[in-house]
Order: structure tokens, then C-alpha cells, then sequence
């Protein structure tokens, strides 16, 4: 790691002196300030040399205790679910939670959670309970980034380091699955609302995730229950991923939640979005109305618990899936066939069916976000 030392001089500053009434207005006080500032140049993330290590480290597995959990770190998960079946001791057990686990591994780890406030906050008996967004959507700025600042200084005390909120879907359907979980019902609401809270995340230290790319909202069902398709794609365009345009340009080390929607116009058009390369290349190249590259971490959305993929294909085989298309991290709740998702996802990259270039890719992306997480 290098310092450089960076003078910026001659810092022109306008201060405008207040005034006893319109007779005695003063002008302008034009202040010269230089100042010199230390900027830190951080060198690409170093990757494991083995490929069975490296693919190891794009799975994120839910793990229901303290055993489970360091027996995933051991298998070199990279990240760690908590859901809410999860034992609580996980929280809160002196020497068996994760903070303790933290000490205990020398290698930095994902720890993630759903806590988007009101429906979805799990543990809120210990990590305490927050407004839906969408009533603290009426809230002014300073109180929505502060409930951010809040929920991640919370969860940060109990070492999770990853938010997988806030929700960017637009509440225009009136589906359930979305609801109050939405910041509102356009566009331009929920995106305002979202960089503010993804803030508040940010400055207390947890790496925020936007979701679900690319737009639930105006989905036909709930991806729990079934595959679920969205409008084509032309519509998605023109309004459910605006709110991508102007929120990720603004959060770049962020994660963005990839859903099970099958979107008419991406792709074959039968493929969810999380199992769908061109999806996962919609993202990264912003091609999409207002749409920047994005160099951030891309998530799947559980598969193995929900019924959008289990019902397509068992759990590993859509974890090797989602990486060949384009996932960073494979999320699946239960935490089953860790192994056998690894060794699945070895082979396929042995036999030539993934590019060791894909690996490489997540694997950068998934270590620059650690880095990035904990300065």
C-alpha cells in the first residue's frame, strides 16, 4: 500500500458575511486556502492461487449456528448468510458468535443479512426494529440516512458486514411481495430514498445491496412461489431501472441483488434473470436507459429457497449456473452441498464450460469489496 501526498492549493473560498439589513449588504470575502491531503493507493486484491480456493470464495451459504458456520469457513465459503432460522447465539454467544469467528479466521469473510426494515428485518429481537421504507420514505433526508446509520452501526456491533437492502423495485403493481417494502410507487421517489439510506449504511461501515435487478415491481407472483416473469424489457427500460441509472452510479463498491424474474427481450426469455447472462451483461455494461458500467459485486438472490430455481434444478447445479453466467456470489439460504457446489463449479471450469477469467473476475470483485468494506 502506497501513500501520496497531494497538495491542492489555492482553494478559492466564498464566504458570505451576514449583514445587520439590505443597507449595510457587504460584499463577498474571498478566502485563499491551501491545504495538502494524504491519498492511499490500494493495490489490486491478491487472489488465491488454488482454483478450487478461489471458486470457494463466490459462495455465500446461510448457516443456521456457530458450528455450521465455522465448518462453511473452514470449506473456504466466502461469505456467510444469516436467516431467520438462524440460532441467535450467533449474535450474541460470547466466544461462539461471529465476532468470534472474525478473530479466529485470518482471512477477511461476508457476513450478510436481510434487514430492510418493517416485514424483512431479521433478528430484530436482538438487532432491534425499524419503520417499513415505506413509511420512512416520509421521513425528511436527514432522518432516512441517520435510520441507515442506525440499522448499520447496529448490525457492524454484531460483525455483519453486508445489508442486503434496500429494495430499488418500484411499488407500481400492487404486489404483496413488494408492498411497503418499496420506498414508493415512482421511479424518482425510491431512488432518492435509496442512495440516502444506502448512505447511512455506508457510513457506519456495511456494504449496502441493491435489489432485485432487474426491477421486481411490476412482476407477475412472488419468486418464492414460482417463476415469475416481469413486463418485456422495453418496459423495464422506461421505468422499473431508472432507479438503477441513478443510484449505482453513486455507490460503485455496492452489491446488486440479481432476481429469479424471467424478463421477455433479455436473453432466450425463459431463463430467470439470476441464471441469465445477458442479464448479469445489462448490468455490467449499463445498457439501459441513463445506465453506467458497473464494476460492484452482483449477487444471486437465494437458490435454494425459493421455488423460481428449486423447481428448475437442484441447488448446486444452479449455483454453478449463476457463476458461469455472470453471478460474483451464489447465495443459497440452507447452506447444503457447499462441497458439492464447489467441486460442481471446479469441473466445469476444468472442462472448459467456465472461463478461469469468470472465476478470476468474481473473485476480484468479491476481495475488492472486503478491502473496500472495512476502511
Amino acid at each position: 500500500m502506497r501513500a501520496v501526498a497531494v497538495a491542492v492549493g489555492a482553494l478559492t473560498c466564498v464566504v458570505c458575511v451576514a449583514c445587520a439589513g439590505p443597507e449595510e449588504a457587504r460584499e463577498p470575502v474571498t478566502v485563499e486556502v491551501t491545504e495538502t491531503r494524504t491519498v492511499t493507493e490500494t493495490p489490486p486484491p491478491a487472489l488465491p492461487a488454488d482454483l478450487r480456493e478461489r471458486v470457494a470464495s463466490l459462495m455465500v451459504v446461510g448457516v443456521k449456528n456457530y458450528d455450521e458456520a465455522r465448518a462453511a469457513l473452514e470449506h473456504g465459503a466466502g461469505g456467510l448468510f444469516l436467516p431467520s432460522w438462524s440460532d441467535p447465539g450467533l449474535l450474541t454467544e460470547e466466544g461462539r458468535n461471529i465476532n468470534a469467528l472474525r478473530e479466529e479466521f485470518d482471512r477477511p469473510f461476508s457476513v450478510g443479512i436481510d434487514f430492510e426494515g418493517g416485514r424483512v428485518q431479521r433478528h430484530s429481537d436482538v438487532l432491534g426494529s425499524f419503520p417499513t421504507p415505506r413509511d420512512l420514505a416520509q421521513e425528511p433526508p436527514e432522518i432516512i440516512r441517520g435510520k441507515g446509520y442506525d440499522v448499520g452501526r447496529t448490525l457492524a456491533e454484531y460483525g455483519i458486514n453486508v445489508d442486503y437492502a434496500p429494495l430499488l423495485d418500484v411499488d407500481a403493481a400492487g404486489l404483496d411481495i413488494v408492498g411497503d417494502r418499496a420506498f414508493g410507487s415512482s421511479p424518482e421517489r425510491v431512488a432518492e430514498v435509496a442512495v440516502l439510506f444506502a448512505q447511512g449504511l455506508v457510513d457506519a461501515g456495511v456494504t449496502p445491496t441493491f435489489k432485485h435487478f432487474p426491477g421486481h415491481g411490476r412482476a407477475s407472483g412472488d419468486t418464492h412461489e414460482t417463476l415469475a416473469h416481469t413486463p418485456p424489457i422495453q418496459d423495464l427500460n422506461a421505468f422499473d431501472l431508472a432507479p438503477y441509472a441513478a443510484v449505482l452510479p453513486k455507490f460503485p463498491h455496492a452489491s446488486v441483488m440479481v432476481g429469479h424474474m424471467v424478463v421477455p427481450g433479455v436473453g432466450d426469455g425463459r431463463s430467470p434473470s439470476s441464471l441469465n447472462p445477458n442479464a448479469y451483461r445489462m448490468l455490467r455494461e449499463g445498457n439501459y436507459p441513463g445506465g453506467q458500467p458497473f464494476d460492484g459485486v452482483a449477487v444471486t438472490d437465494d437458490l435454494s429457497g425459493m421455488r423460481a430455481i428449486t423447481d428448475l434444478m437442484p441447488t448446486p447445479e444452479a449455483v454453478r449456473n449463476a457463476i458461469a453466467a455472470g453471478a460474483d456470489q451464489a447465495l443459497w439460504s440452507s447452506g447444503e452441498g457447499l462441497g458439492e457446489a464447489i467441486d460442481s463449479t471446479v469441473a466445469a471450469v476444468e472442462k472448459g464450460e467456465i472461463p478461469p477469467e469468470r472465476i478470476d473476475a468474481a473473485a476480484r470483485r468479491v476481495q475488492q469489496q472486503l478491502i473496500d468494506g472495512s476502511r
